[in-house]
């Protein structure tokens, strides 16, 4: 039995197809898991650099200016920040109040208007003198007239007197008239005088019925009312208000504290200091010594010393407690200077190099500095950052030059 030969090559020719069907597709499919490995890399890689990059959160501080440079402190002291120029502002009269123009923390000017007492009698009499000193006017404005008209009339009789033609007794009759209008006009213009005094003094007790502010400051307390009674003098049993408002101007700000008079020696006039107020134990306060007053507390044993805040900012407030420290004027032989201070956490050392994290432009960047002393939780930094820098304050490990960072927890 002969074979087909052409069943023979189409049956060989379909099997190589399928061979290459076959081929094909396992090609496809190891293109295939090639891709998706490629991809799963790819992802896992964009992952790990992405999370690397993203900002860090540290924790950030600003470099203060030096306390004192080069110098070491003498005595510490504490006391109190207090106003120099502080006033309860009250009416000069008393009266009941109508309007009250501030609440407390307002900035006042000077003369600026801060509360308004009842005045409805005081421009009744005000009333009163203004027609007083109109009536006088009209008198004098008639008297004035009146004089007038006996100069003439003089004037004529004696042309008539020495022409013969009317008796010597009328001549002198309107001399006389004459000078009598005269004193009379004086009269009048000082009754006008009178009038014109007697309505400036009910002007003036109007006027003392607004309460003004005598300087320009902040008002700390808001002491009376709309319907209460104020007076200048305690009055009315205790239910008589005597202050309208306590000012307080704000530019005269000082600290005043006890020093022992054991130590008062160690005190100048001029004398650097620092203060650090209670509410912010971190921030320290140039300041300076006015002058120490010329007496002692015989009960406490101190000496009151006057210190000027040599930058004011709204966060000193009057009253508030702080701790000062009095330097030395004169710096140490050899000293360098410091020129910033920080957080000593903010200060990394190793191998006898000292460097800090400053931020710039939101990415940390390694400086190297020269660190001095560290005094309270804060290091001196001789060199290598400037006051105003920000630096990172106890940063997180891994952390490397140029990373993004953002404030926050330190990580």
């Amino acid at each position: 039995m002969s074979l087909d030969k052409e069943a023979l090559s189409a049956l060989a020719k379909d099997g190589s197809e399928r061979t290459k069907q076959y081929e094909t597709r396992g090609s496809e499919r190891r293109r295939r898991w090639l891709l998706a490995a490629a991809v799963i890399v790819v992802a896992l890689v964009a992952w790990l650099v992405l999370g690397r990059a993203g900002p860090l959160q540290v924790g950030m501080a600003t470099a203060q200016p030096p306390s004192a440079a080069g110098t070491s402190a003498v005595l510490n002291a504490s006391g109190y920040v207090v106003a120099r120029r502080m006033a309860t502002v009250s009416a000069q009269v008393t009266g009941q109040v109508t309007e009250v123009t501030f609440e407390e923390g307002s900035a006042v000017e000077a003369g600026q208007v801060l509360a308004r007492l009842d005045d409805s009698m005081a421009r009744a009499a005000l009333e009163v003198a203004s027609r007083q000193l109109d009536a006088a006017r009209l008198d004098l404005a008639e008297v004035e007239v009146r004089l007038a008209e006996a100069v003439r009339e003089r004037d004529r009789l004696r042309v008539l007197t020495e022409r013969k033609l009317v008796s010597a007794s009328a001549a002198d009759a309107a001399e006389a008239e004459a000078k009598a209008l005269a004193a009379r006009l004086e009269a009048v213009r000082a009754a006008v005088a009178v009038a014109q005094s007697a309505r400036r003094v009910r002007e003036q007790d109007v006027d003392d019925l607004v309460v003004r502010a005598p300087f320009a400051g902040v008002v700390v307390s808001k002491d009376a009312q709309p319907g209460e009674m104020v007076s200048p003098i305690s009055a009315g049993g205790g239910y008589t208000r005597t202050g309208i408002a306590t000012l307080v101007d704000m530019t005269s700000r000082e600290i005043e504290v006890d020093v022992n008079e054991a130590y008062i020696n160690r005190v100048r006039a001029g004398q650097r200091a620092e203060a650090v107020l209670d509410a912010y134990p971190d921030w320290r306060v140039p300041a300076r010594v006015i002058a120490i007053v010329p007496t002692a507390d015989r009960q406490k044993a101190t000496v009151r010393v006057r210190i000027s805040i040599e930058e004011l900012d709204p966060r000193i407030l009057p009253d508030m407690g702080v701790k000062v420290r009095f330097f030395d004027d004169q710096p140490a032989a050899g000293a360098q200077p410091a020129v910033a201070s920080v957080p000593a956490g903010a200060v990394l050392e190793a191998d006898g190099e000292a460097w800090v994290w400053r931020v710039e432009e939101g990415r940390a960047r390694r400086t190297g500095v020269t660190a001095g002393s560290e005094s309270e939780g804060r290091r001196e930094i001789l060199s290598g950052i400037a006051a105003g820098d920000i630096v990172v304050v106890d940063p997180p490990e891994g952390l490397g030059d140029g990373d993004r960072i953002v404030e926050g927890a330190a990580g």
